[in-house]
């Protein structure tokens, strides 16, 4: 339980933290830089350069009609093109005039064309904010100028501390957050939807309405809260509202037996303390016993949590179509107590939206006071590892689980609205790449990341060094082809390898699932796991699974079961290696490298220094770095083997200028020294042979940081990294 208050208050910060962070001008130092590494300090804004991604966005987000839904995709409506999203959270509330124009212009120069509008629209009290209506709708005009759709996410619990003498949440103190109060509560209900209408139907100042604006893709009825997550327990709701609740469910028990005598015997006689038969209020268990135990009142109260929770999202679906929103709905994103168990009763309560989201993090296992949401000399961290599956736990074995793993359900597209690698750990350098190439395979519709905290590349965007900036060489600098992959898809979609169907009423039987998305299944365990296919719903399916291929889950009325397809050609737990269904994604978890060979995408990303030369079908590299990514894409969307102009992008890893860090045990540091500006960035090394036939006439030309051209050379056979140059032009002279 520790560990899950720990989550919570990290997701208290960050949420907070992302609506109010200032933005400070950043003062690059002018020194030199440390040996074997460079001063990451773009010069200009490299604006129409080869990297410049603007032109992927429409003329303005809106272009073609509001975002609407076409079986799994996200469709243009008016033309029904289907539109994948490659975003952020952001920009930050603070911005505004030029500057959020400048930071538009920035996410779409780095591929970006969706932004999560994550903030509140009320006051302490919960009363509506009309000035924070007006900066929305003011960030909505300036992302839309640069073809970036808006999605607004406008509650989340942590938000709100109820006063005591709040009208619409009784028996708060000032201290406490409403966890699962909107669920059930009329009167929180009733403000919440006055939040929705002001944002959405107040005038701006040309009389035009958020509801009315294409550019707005989505909304998302609440953020990270659930009745399945440990937050729903007696330490956080005041009598008053348990009161609700606790009637409620009384009354739902009493229509489905007739009496709370004729419950009880079915209960085996099982009694709560907190039961008031005689006012109707029957007490609910420890979420822990119920997916454990699984008794018959267990049963039923997760049905009826369930079903409460399903009717709040759709009775709010409906609310915001009646408001005159054309955009797409979205419930929420929340993890729960058990994914196994509840895992898929929270993605049943979801289903009546048009998409199913979901958020998730790579944790460096940041540890000291406040490590929560500030990075501070003393605190201790690991250098974590996503392409050998590296456990959060020193001395752990690997957990073959990782945020990017991600089904799809009903048929319906998806989203991650908010996933990251946490810093510092030097292995964010895998992240764009791995997002991307995985987000391909498995068909995802929407990766944002967390969190765009200003348009200059600072290491200290704020007033404090957090821990998720995107901002940064190895994340935003690596954007450019990642966005290129995941937007164009240039990595095939992965075979369909499970299929599983799950019986709603088995669900609130607590039968679970044996696709438990997050699960953290490590080695030693993974000698439980059947690795072909049956209807043995207690046998899981391998996680790995997500690494090979795509995955479907129905919710609902059908009959419970599984199709899973041999998995051997794919899976090899004794080699450690997963090949794709598509045989373009090959990943050795042992060494920590991943080997990117399609048409339209070739690289490689992790430990060069273990796999000497790499080929792939149109270019061979090879490096002594230890930590690399290199990745060749078409700017012209050709393949490769005949594409006339195409980007290679390098990076080895970052850290601040003066990081300073010590080991203290076999797998975790302590940070000595948080560094300041500017950016430091590894020096590269290594070599690119271009196959092609006619790679001499292919001309060469290193980019600046900021994209801008520098002198060109003849030929591109072989190309000899620069240590300082991150981008190449490689073209084909007519």
């Amino acid at each position: 339980m520790g560990g899950n208050k720990n989550s919570l208050l990290k997701a208290r910060i960050r949420h907070f933290l992302l609506a109010t962070v200032a933005i400070f001008a950043v003062q690059h130092a002018a020194t030199a830089a440390e040996s074997g590494w460079f001063n990451f300090t773009p010069d200009g804004n490299g604006f129409e350069t080869p990297i410049d991604l603007r032109s992927l966005n429409e003329k303005f987000a809106g272009e073609h009609g509001f975002i609407g839904v076409k079986g799994s995709d996200f469709i243009h409506r008016a033309n029904s093109e289907p539109i994948r999203f490659w975003g952020v959270n952001g920009p930050p509330q603070d911005l505004g005039g030029e500057q959020l124009q400048h930071a538009a212009r920035v996410l779409a120069k780095y591929g970006v064309n969706l932004a999560r509008i994550h903030g509140g629209y009320f006051d302490p009290a919960g009363e509506v904010d009309l000035a924070k209506v007006h900066h929305a709708q003011e960030m909505v005009r300036a992302l839309k100028e640069e073809g970036i759709y808006s999605h607004f996410s406008i509650y989340f619990p942590l938000w709100l501390t109820p006063s005591t003498n709040n009208a619409m949440l009784k028996g708060y103190n000032g201290r406490e957050h409403p966890f699962a109060a909107l669920f059930f509560n009329p009167d929180l209900q009733e403000q919440y939807r006055k939040w929705w209408t002001a944002l959405l139907t107040t005038p701006d100042k040309e009389g035009k309405k958020l509801v009315e604006e294409p550019a707005v893709a989505g909304l998302e009825i609440q953020n990270e809260d659930s009745f399945f997550f440990w937050t729903f327990a007696e330490k956080n709701l005041p009598r008053e509202q348990w009161n609700l609740i606790e009637k409620q469910f009384g009354n739902w028990v009493e229509k489905k037996y007739g009496s709370l005598d004729a419950a009880y015997k079915k209960w085996n006689h099982l009694k709560l303390k907190e039961d008031a038969p005689s006012e109707g209020r029957l007490g609910f268990r420890p979420l822990w016993n119920m997916f454990n135990e699984k008794s018959p009142r267990d049963q039923d109260t997760v049905e009826f949590l369930g079903q409460t929770q399903r009717k709040f999202y759709d009775d709010t679906y409906q609310f915001l179509r009646h408001l005159g929103f054309k955009g797409v709905i979205t419930a929420s994103n929340w993890s729960t107590a058990s994914p196994e168990v509840f895992g898929p009763i929270e993605k049943w309560t979801y289903s009546g939206g048009d998409f199913i989201d979901r958020h998730g993090y790579f944790g460096s296992n940041l540890k000291g006071p406040n490590s929560e949401w500030s990075i501070r000399n003393g605190h201790l961290y690991m250098d974590r590892s996503a392409l050998r599956f590296d456990a959060e736990m020193p001395g752990k074995p690997r957990q073959l689980v990782h945020p990017s793993m991600d089904p799809e359900y009903n048929d319906k597209p998806s989203m991650i609205s908010e996933t990251t690698w946490h810093r510092p750990n030097r292995y964010r350098t895998e992240a764009p790449l791995y997002y991307a190439a995985y987000g391909d395979l498995q068909g995802s519709d929407a990766i944002v990341h967390f969190a765009f905290d200003g348009a200059n590349w600072s290491v200290k965007p704020g007033y404090f060094m957090q821990p998720w900036t995107l901002m940064s060489p190895a994340m935003m600098g690596q954007f450019p082809a990642a966005a290129l992959i995941f937007r164009q898809r240039l990595i095939r979609e992965g075979k369909v390898l499970a299929e599983v169907t799950l019986n709603t009423n088995e669900l609130f039987e607590l039968k679970g699932t044996p696709l438990p998305q997050d699960a953290a299944l490590d080695e030693l365990r993974m000698r439980d796991v059947q690795q072909t296919g049956d209807s043995n719903l207690t046998q899981r399916i391998d996680p790995l699974i997500h690494y090979a291929g795509r995955t479907k889950v129905q919710l609902g009325g059908g009959k419970t079961g599984k199709k899973v397809a041999d998995l051997s050609s794919f899976i090899n737990h004794t080699t450690q290696q997963v090949t794709s269904s598509t045989s373009e994604l090959k990943l050795d978890y042992k060494k920590g490298l991943l080997v990117v060979d399609s048409s339209r995408a070739q690289g490689v990303s992790g430990n060069f220094n273990s796999a000497g030369r790499v080929e792939t079908m149109d270019f061979a590299f090879e490096s002594t770095l230890d930590l690399a990514t290199f990745i060749v894409v078409p700017l012209d969307g050709q393949p490769l083997k005949v594409s006339h102009k195409m980007l290679l992008q390098v990076m080895s890893e970052e850290k601040p200028t003066d990081f300073q860090s010590e080991a203290v045990s076999e797998s975790m540091r302590k940070i000595v020294n948080i560094g300041k500006d500017p950016w430091l960035v590894k020096n590269l090394e290594g070599k690119i042979e271009c196959k092609r036939s006619d790679a001499k006439n292919l001309s060469l030309t290193p980019l600046q940081l900021d994209g801008t051209p520098l002198k060109t050379t003849s030929g591109a056979e072989r190309i000899t990294l620069l240590p300082e140059t991150i981008y190449y032009l490689i073209e084909l002279k007519q």
